[in-house]
Formats: structure tokens, sequence, C-alpha cells
């Protein structure tokens, strides 16, 4: 038997026993259906990690006040009121941060026309849309001449246009935030979900002096409730935030071993940490998934010998009339990758049809790559050698004679 005549000869023995043959498929169709659909919720997920990665902006440090006490009870961080705007502008003088963005925030209730939604108003200064990385999909940003007069103009996401003015241009229209009318002169680019599931795009951004002396008020004035810092680069984070806790216990004249008023998060390592775990999760849904593969690849060695049994004697003539052990060897390894192959295209159409089913149900972010799908083949088809190798090498080493006189 030539190379060329080996796989039609696989594909007649395959044929011979169609329904054998489907159900040994259906273990190697369901492993590489489960790898392609795991693999494609992982990747989905450390997308939309990724996303939020890049939405919340790069080298960020978070300095929030430190923990007040009530009734002899220790709240959490960020109740007490310790920075203010002249730390922030205090921190704008450090060589090893780009930018400085206090911000001062509340919920309020918004009205356009007939409509109204309530929200959250963050007090910023013009630093904050660098900060965050954050454009505008139209009109233009607030300047710092605007934060110095307590101008009343408003930037917007995009569930507030969508929530107040519909299919309408906001831009030069005027809302009332909290009965105080603002005018929108800007409309903030969809930013989506954050890390912890906030909407990033309900939101209402006005100049800091703004917020505190026209729409809130203020019962510490000048105090803020975090302060978002830049640094340089990457290579700069540690040296940023030890300069600002060396400025702020200066500024705050706290003594040699008193604790800090203020803590520093780092919210770039808080954001490689959630990459990480998401690639951890892609990584264990393939390990998982690949199990059944495992599975499989046992089934079709198992079949295979049970074909070598029943077909001892049809091996024994070939054999008899100038087979060598070496096409006796090639025709049942074909056999299993053949089976594996069918399976792996079969079992991929499934995955695929899967994942779209769940991004569709769960409305989940699901990614169907490439790479995962050659993965997947390359492991069908490794799994049809391996698991294949045995069987066709038991059955290249029968005797002709022994073969021949097989019942």
């Amino acid at each position: 038997m030539s190379w060329h005549a080996a796989p039609a000869e696989a594909w007649r023995a395959l044929g011979a026993n169609r329904l054998r043959t489907g159900l040994t498929m259906l273990g190697m169709i369901i492993g590489v259906g489960a790898v392609v659909l795991m693999l494609a919720v992982g990747e989905g997920a450390r997308s939309t990690v990724t996303q939020a990665i890049n939405e919340m902006g790069s080298e960020l440090l978070l300095v929030s006040p430190g923990t007040s006490s009530s009734g002899g009870l220790r709240l959490s961080s960020g109740t007490a009121s310790t920075l203010t705007l002249k730390d922030a502008e205090a921190m704008t003088q450090l060589p090893t941060l780009s930018a400085v963005a206090p911000v001062f925030y509340s919920g309020a209730q918004l009205a356009y026309g007939p409509r109204n939604w309530n929200t959250t108003v963050y007090g910023v200064t013009p630093d904050y849309l660098l900060v965050r990385s954050w454009n505008l999909e139209s009109g233009q940003p607030f300047m710092i001449s605007d934060v110095l007069r307590s101008t009343r103009v408003a930037l917007i996401g995009q569930q507030i246009v969508q929530s107040l003015f519909g299919d309408q241009d906001p831009l030069g229209q005027t809302i009332r935030i909290k009965n105080l009318p603002f005018r929108v002169i800007g409309v903030l680019e969809r930013k989506g979900q954050s890390l912890d599931g906030r909407d990033q795009d309900d939101v209402v951004l006005v100049p800091i002096n703004t917020a505190q002396t026209k729409l809130f008020g203020n019962l510490f004035p000048g105090t803020v409730r975090f302060i978002t810092v830049q640094a340089r680069s990457m290579g700069h984070m540690e040296d940023a935030e030890a300069d600002i806790t060396q400025l702020l216990r200066n500024r705050h004249r706290l003594a040699e071993g008193v604790e800090s008023d203020f803590t520093i998060r780092d919210l770039t390592a808080v954001a490689e940490t959630a990459a990480q775990s998401a690639q951890a999760m892609t990584v264990m849904l393939g390990a998982i998934a690949s199990v059944s593969l495992l599975v499989g690849g046992i089934g079709i060695m198992n079949i295979m010998l049970v074909s070598v049994t029943e077909r001892t004697r049809e091996i024994g003539i070939r054999m008899a009339i100038g087979a060598r052990r070496r096409d006796i060897l090639l025709q049942f390894l074909l056999e299993a990758l053949l089976l594996c192959v069918l399976g792996g295209l079969v079992g991929t159409l499934m995955g695929i049809g899967g994942a779209w089913l769940v991004s569709g149900l769960a409305e989940m972010t699901v990614i169907v790559t490439s790479s995962s799908i050659a993965l997947s083949f390359l492991f069908a088809a490794s799994t049809g050698v391996f698991f294949g190798f045995y069987p066709a090498r038991k059955a290249a080493l029968l005797k002709p004679v022994e073969a021949l006189r097989h019942e």
C-alpha cells in the first residue's frame, strides 16, 4: 500500500462502521468545542480588563484622606478631611509627577426640560481629563480660568446625554444641577464600566471651585475627596509615591513616628493584578477544557484497539500479499488522525457557535481568536497521533501466520 493510497484505505475503514466512527468522534468534538468556548470566554474577560485599564489611565496614584473616628470607632480610609487644594497645588511642583487632579464629588439631581436624572457630579480641574486619558467626543473642556471664576459649565458623559437629551445635540444647552443652571460645553467619549463595575459614562464634570462653593458647599473649605496623580513614567512610580509622602507629611506637620493622615494607592498595580488574574483565568479555563480532549483521546485509543482485534485476520491477509509493517502502522495511525481532525473541525464550529450563543444570552464579551482555533486543531492532531500510535504499532507487530489463524 503506497503513501497515496493510505488515506483512501483509512476513509474506507472508517466508513465501514459509521455509527461507531461518529460516536468515537463525539468525545473529540466535545473536547475541542469546550476548549474553543472556554478560551473565547477567557479571552473576552482579559480583553474587558485590558480595555478598562487603558481607559482608566496609566502610571496613576490615588491619594486619599486618612481615617477618622466617631464614638470611639475608627472609620474607613477616606473619611477624614485632610487633603486640600493647596496640597494638590504643591504636588504639581514635584519633578516625578506629570499631572495632578484633585477631585470633589457628590450625588445630585439633574434636570433638562421634563426629563431628570440622578447621577454623581465631580468637581475637577482641567488636568483630570489628562490623568484619566479621557477625550471629548464633541465640544471643548473647561479651562483653569473657569475653575478660578467658579464658572457654571459642565462636561457630561454618554449616559447623561441619553437620559436627558436623547437624539438632541446637548452642546450649548442648559441643564439644572440641584436647580442651578449649568451650560453644557462638552460631551465625554464613552468609557464603559470601570474595574469595580461602575458606569463611567454616568457622570458630570464641573470646575472644582464651582462644586465646592456654589453647588454642594463644603464643611471644611478647600478640602477635596481625593487627588489623582500621574507619574512621569512607570520607572518613576516608587519615587513619586515617596515624594508625595514626604511632601504631605511636611505640609501636615506630622512628627516622626506619627501615622500619616492620608493613604496612597498604586492604581496601575491594581490594574495589572486584575489583568494577571484574567490571564490566569484564561489558562485555567483552557486547562479544564483540555481534560475533555484527554478523555476523547482515550476513547479513540480504546476503539482503535477494538478495531485492531476485529481486523486481525484482515491484517494477516494484507501482510501475506506484501503489505509491510509500516504500511499497517500508517493505515491505523491515519484512521486515528482522521477521527481527531474531523472531530476537531466539527468541535471548532460548535465552539464558535457556543461562543456566539454565550455572548448573546449572557451579554458577555467573548472573543474567538485564530490562535485558539489553531491550538485546538494542534491538540486534536496531537491526540490522534499520541493515542493512535499504540494501537497502530500493535497492529503492525502482528505476525502474519498468527493473524491469519485468528477467527
